[in-house]
């Protein structure tokens, strides 16, 4: 059963994605659903409200061209995905189909104080960052809401260009950490939201002195594993070193691996690799070893794919952290049936990075609203510095934004069959919160150079727009 090394890498750099889907918030105990009686009833494409957030779309008598790709009538940003990528074709393509449909809603209710935004979408395909940042630094006001698994590649050119950017997720250390970008749900290499690790904890007796990581040939699951082995051991929790690497290219025969598993008495298994052929057949062969470990995943395990693959029950005990609201809770969370609605309206993809998109795009819109006529880059980015709560109208738990900051929030689902249920904490649509959900990262581990004010400065220039108070 092999995989391909490219579509192999392109499931690590998804993994490294999902693995920001992260909260942030200085507090204790839980955090429910504000209240969302404005948009509960909303019907997608019409609603003043996204969720629990007032709309910032709508008429308004804006003028003036104030900055490249605005005129009186119109702004101009870029977005996109990867979807192109011919060894993973459809990559990323939630984000794309988020953002389109984020576009059309906004322009439906007038765009943004009278301007119609137009939206130059880009597909990346994996190899195409760089070619994509250079046509975007010559059309586009910004880059909002797109989701680029090569976008290091691209960083030294969106930096050179000065051009902003609210992604939907950023992978590269230099753009995680770049001067003039904001996320929805930022996930910095210099602290780390280990809310899967906390809750795992506390639900399960053995993870403490049983868990063990389930290695990979992969840089990129490599780079997220020793993250989380170094986290789990601040945490508390040895891992035990089982020593079963998978090869990144599959592998003929996964018994072998599930027997060293079962002699090296581990109970909990952990991994930051994506779901595939290969990580099915090793769960199979678990559970044919007699094995019925509970398992702590990331939450690209979060997907159709594992639900449908899991008809016959291996993966029952899959258990996963998750810092948005699963599409289950979308009758008790109406941003996530908003979502949803609006994207399947147009025979799009629904998926967690969508989600992750239309909350990116809801932040940009928000902050360019508040600059009224006048709308520039600096003033936008003023706007977005000083956001320091932002739930994308309830698609997610708090976050920082403006201070590129991590979750300290999280909550957990389990597979039953080909069904999730949040299991933690037990009320629906709550977020577990607490400030040692958050932990400093060994700077051996960030891949880039930070300065005073926690920015990349690998292609930091003196010419970049800053906030200003």
């Amino acid at each position: 059963m092999k995989v391909d090394k490219m579509g192999r890498l392109a499931a690590g750099a998804l993994a490294l994605a999902l693995f920001s889907t992260a909260c942030a918030a200085e507090r204790s105990g839980s955090v429910g659903i504000p209240d969302q009686e404005a948009g509960g009833n909303a019907a997608a494409g019409g609603s003043k409200t996204f969720g629990t957030l007032p709309s910032p779309c709508g008429k308004g008598d804006a003028k003036g061209a104030t900055d490249q790709g605005i005129t009186d009538k119109e702004i101009t940003i870029g977005f996109g995905d990867d979807r192109g990528f011919p060894q993973a074709p459809g990559l990323s393509k939630e984000m794309g189909d988020a953002v389109k449909a984020m576009i059309d809603w906004c322009n439906e209710q007038g765009g943004i104080n009278g301007r119609k935004i137009k939206g130059n979408q880009y597909d990346a395909a994996m190899t195409q960052s760089v070619k994509v940042m250079q046509q975007s630094c010559k059309q586009d006001f910004m880059m909002v809401g797109q989701g680029f698994a090569m976008d290091e590649a691209a960083e030294q050119y969106r930096v050179g260009c000065k051009l902003p950017t609210v992604a939907g997720f950023a992978i590269g250390p230099n753009v995680t950490m770049g001067p003039m970008k904001y996320e929805a749900l930022p996930y910095p290499v210099d602290m780390l939201n280990i809310g899967g690790i906390k809750i795992g904890k506390d639900r399960i007796p053995a993870f403490k002195d049983k868990t063990d990581l389930l290695l990979s040939t992969s840089p990129a699951v490599t780079t997220g594993t020793n993250k989380i082995a170094a986290a789990m051991k601040k945490s508390g929790v040895e891992p035990l070193n089982c020593g079963v690497r998978l090869n990144d290219k599959g592998e003929s025969n996964y018994m072998p691996f599930a027997q060293k598993i079962k002699e090296c008495g581990a109970e909990v298994l952990w991994t930051s690799d994506s779901p595939d052929p290969g990580q099915f057949s090793l769960l199979e062969s678990i559970e044919r070893a007699g094995l019925k470990p509970n398992y702590v995943f990331e939450a690209t395990w979060y997907s159709s794919a594992v639900a449908g693959w899991n008809k016959a029950g291996a993966g029952n005990n899959i258990h996963i952290g998750m810092m948005f609201q699963p599409f289950e809770n979308a009758g008790k969370v109406p941003a996530v049936k908003q979502y949803m609605d609006l994207v399947n309206a147009q025979k799009g993809k629904v998926a967690l990075l969508g989600m992750q998109a239309t909350s990116s795009f809801l932040l940009w819109a928000q902050s360019a609203q508040k600059c009224g006529s006048d709308l520039t880059r600096q003033c936008v980015i003023n706007e977005l510095s000083k956001v320091h709560e932002w739930t994308g109208g309830g698609l997610h738990a708090p976050s920082d934004p403006g201070n590129n900051k991590p979750a300290s929030c999280a909550l957990m689902v389990k597979l039953n069959g080909s069904k999730y249920e949040q299991v933690h904490p037990k009320n629906v649509g709550e977020f577990e919160c607490g400030a040692d959900f958050v932990i400093e990262t060994d700077p051996k581990t960030w891949g880039t150079k930070l300065n005073g004010d926690r920015i990349a400065t690998t292609f930091l220039t003196d010419d970049i727009i800053k906030p200003q108070s």
